[in-house]
């Protein structure tokens, strides 16, 4: 279901915050583009690779989201904020290739929402292939950002929908809904009470985006979907503010991670410790734009892989132990883990070989629990690998490696003996042919759950196991 005007009319009706007009079957009334015209756009990785992509593009002290489905078709959730006109997500997208933005989401008019709309619609428009459509709840900011946002959809003829719960976004091959806001305004028409929520349904993952909802938006979507809201991938509402991504939400949710977008620096304070708190408590991965940069979730529709351009721990209490990352850095992302939508993948028991070169590394033993203060004790937490097979396994140059992408290399000249073990602990010492030590600083192993990655000098996957 669609609710549109025309480009002259909505113009109008948006900044006096009615509702568009609706088509007696549900669809539009009337439009100058239809779904059939939309030329899916090449994807980063590909002309429709079959795969869902997820860019939570860091942009600082704002949100911007860039989906690319599996066809090649593209939506661009929010596009940050107006201090830098756009130029993060311009930047980012013609790096990526994209040519055209199918469908341009704004989650409400909050001016670090949408801060380069103007300059995105004016490239595509311009430069590129176009803006296919424009979703907007109808909540109209009396800013100058807005207005320039709704004079380039009016410039540029873009059509433009009033967006409501029940609607949803005709993106081929990945299932749209929309969400929220309900057709009757929550709390007096607050904007970040009253954004678009969507969520995105591709085989069995899932991802939510909550955009700014707080308290009473959140409470509408727990007391209207319960366990439907269930998602592999949740956005922190709000950048990660201690009103938004409470308790009930994360229970219905029930997400394998987290993505937080705010700045590094954020004069709000982003992401506060009530919301790290909670997550932590919840054991959920998370990831923030201020310190993992562009974060990069890829999906053939069973399981995710993750990528970041800082390897950072993802535990949320420790987050701000993490130097940040410029949103003008240019670093490409790289995969640090990988999540099927029930958890963690490659959780078999840990003999299982995943690809080493047909030697038979198995995960011997894990105590990531040391005796009294982590802190204290770093030797008291380890990892013992255990050479299974019957040819010597050549360590050097392999990874070992944590679930938020904390890596320690193998030192030439380690090598294991079928029957052979190794031991890495987590603190200082001398290396020995059983005994190596990472002189991490800090503990490595979450007490209360992880996962343990070996990879070989190739970057491949030896074995991998998950704890917890």
């Amino acid at each position: 279901m669609y609710r549109l005007g025309t480009v002259l009319m909505v113009v109008l009706v948006v900044l006096s915050g009615c509702v568009g007009a609706t088509g007696g079957d549900g669809g539009p009334t009337e439009s100058n583009v239809t779904t059939s015209e939309l030329t899916p756009t090449a994807s980063p990785d590909g002309s429709g690779n079959g795969t869902l992509e997820l860019h939570f593009i860091n942009v600082g002290q704002g949100a911007a989201t860039l989906v690319v489905g599996p066809s090649g078709e593209t939506m661009l959730v929010d596009t940050g904020h107006w201090t830098d006109d756009g130029d993060h997500v311009l930047r980012y997208l013609r790096q990526r290739g994209i040519r055209r933005i199918d469908y341009l989401v704004t989650t409400h008019a909050d001016a670090d929402h949408i801060g380069g709309h103007a300059a995105v619609i004016e490239h595509y428009e311009t430069k590129a292939n176009g803006v296919g459509a424009v979703y907007d709840p109808g909540i109209a900011a009396s800013t100058a950002t807005y207005d320039e946002y709704l004079s380039a959809v009016e410039k540029h003829d873009v059509t433009l929908y009033e967006t409501r719960e029940g609607d949803s976004i005709p993106m081929e091959g990945l299932a749209i809904d929309v969400l929220g806001p309900p057709e009757k305004r929550l709390d007096d028409g607050a904007r970040n009470e009253n954004n678009v929520v969507l969520r995105l349904r591709h085989g069995s993952v899932s991802a939510l985006l909550p955009g700014d909802a707080e308290h009473v938006q959140e409470a509408h979507l727990v007391d209207t979907y319960g366990v439907e809201l269930n998602a592999t991938v949740l956005a922190a509402g709000h950048h990660g503010s201690k009103t938004s991504t409470g308790d009930e939400l994360l229970t219905a949710v029930s997400p394998e991670m987290v993505v937080v977008s705010s700045a590094y620096d954020s004069p709000y304070g982003h992401p506060h410790n009530e919301t790290l708190r909670r997550l932590a408590d919840s054991l959920i991965p998370t990831y923030w734009t201020g310190v993992h940069g562009d974060v990069v979730v890829i999906s053939g529709g069973d399981a995710v892989s993750v990528r970041t351009q800082q390897s950072a721990m993802t535990q949320p209490l420790r987050l701000r132990d993490v130097s940040p990352v410029a949103p003008e850095n240019g670093t490409a992302p790289v995969t640090r883990a990988t999540i099927s939508a029930g958890g963690p993948v490659d959780d078999a028991p840990a003999s299982t070989v995943v690809a080493d070169g047909g030697a038979d590394l198995r995960i011997a033993a894990v105590h990531q629990d040391a005796a009294g203060d982590d802190y204290e004790n770093l030797n008291g937490e380890y990892v013992t690998l255990e050479n299974a097979g019957d040819d010597d396994v050549e360590l050097s140059g392999w990874t070992l490696s944590d679930e938020s992408g904390e890596t320690y290399t193998f030192p030439d000249g380690v090598s294991l003996a079928p029957g052979e073990s190794v031991t890495i602990y987590s603190g200082n010492g001398t290396d020995t042919s059983t005994d190596l030590y990472w002189e991490a600083g800090r503990p490595i192993w979450n007490n209360g759950g992880d996962t343990v990655t070996v990879r070989n000098d190739r970057g491949e996957l030896v074995v991998q196991e998950t704890y917890g």
